[in-house]
């Protein structure tokens, strides 16, 4: 059955990035820049990759498409803090079963939030009793001057 607002879910992408703005919003819109994906509306989604998603390194949809995407972000204005964004996507062995994605946001360094990220991956796919393929992970962080935001993102298409 396919969905009936989005068709079927074929390609996954991983993207990333960071802004700066007058506004936290205007940050966020920053970051949403950064990554390559603020030309579409963002329709924010659960945690569940497609079976028989493969990966795709752009998004062939015309500007001002809905895009389903999991993400995490952050933004601040605290001086001098680190912030992090990131996701992590298991995919499985079989791949006629699903994946899962995962999202952090917060104050961790990088080598820690991508620690989490794949913790989180490996306890979902245990959970549903799922044997993992490979994880992949991307994480972004940055240091806080002025309003600053970081994003990072699993979208569908």
């Amino acid at each position: 059955m396919k969905s009936p607002m989005f068709g079927k879910l074929e390609h996954f992408i991983i993207v990333s990035g960071t802004g700066r703005g007058r506004t936290h919003l205007n940050a966020f819109d920053a970051a949403l820049y950064d990554a390559g994906i603020s030309q579409y509306n963002l329709v924010r989604i659960s945690s569940i990759l497609p079976p028989f998603v493969k990966e795709h390194t752009h998004i062939p949809l015309p500007q001002g498409s809905l895009l389903p995407i999991a993400y995490g972000h952050i933004e601040s204005s605290e001086e001098g803090v680190l912030i992090t964004a990131g996701v992590s996507v298991a995919i499985p062995k079989d791949a006629s079963k699903h994946g899962v994605i995962m999202e952090y946001s917060g104050y961790l360094s990088e080598k820690e939030a991508e620690s989490l990220l794949i913790q989180m991956a490996e306890d979902a796919m245990k959970l549903r009793g799922i044997e993992i393929k490979e994880i992949k992970v991307k994480v972004i962080s940055q240091k806080v001057e002025g309003i600053v935001s970081v994003f990072a993102g699993v979208a569908l298409f």
